[in-house]
């Protein structure tokens, strides 16, 4: 049986976002936010994505290498840089839950978009910020 790190495209940086216990970190590469609905039925025929736009990104000091997003209460897509090609459970990082932001824990066998909810005064994040976890199922 191989880890779960060799099914997972993209990571950033190995030594930090790969956990001894056979977890990886997965960053966000991008935030969108829902301009308008999409649309669900039970037959699929009139299955219409919601129209997304990217999220602002903001410097916060001009020698940075990377921006951030000033993200307010509410919910949003986040994307990932990583992409799975094996059934794990996705969870949200404790350091996202701690400042007042989560998302559903899932098992997944790839990566959608996740949505992403925002509580109380919002949320600062980094582009590439470790945000979710990937645990291999005999660990869930």
């Amino acid at each position: 049986m191989s880890e779960l790190v060799d099914n997972v495209e993209g990571i950033v940086h190995e030594p930090t976002q790969v956990h001894e216990d056979g977890g990886v970190d997965l960053t966000v590469t991008e935030i969108y936010t829902v301009e308008t609905p999409g649309r669900v039925d039970f037959g699929g025929g009139e299955l219409q994505p919601a129209d997304l736009d990217p999220h602002p990104r903001v410097w916060r000091d001009e020698d940075d290498d990377y921006q951030w997003w000033h993200l307010d209460a509410g919910t949003y897509l986040i994307e990932y840089n990583e992409s799975l090609s094996e059934t794990a459970l996705l969870q949200p990082r404790t350091e996202i839950v701690e400042r007042g932001a989560s998302h559903p824990t899932l098992r997944i066998a790839e990566l959608p978009r996740m949505p992403l909810t925002v509580g109380g005064a919002g949320l600062r994040l980094k582009e590439n910020a470790r945000v979710s976890t990937l645990l291999p199922l005999d660990q869930g």
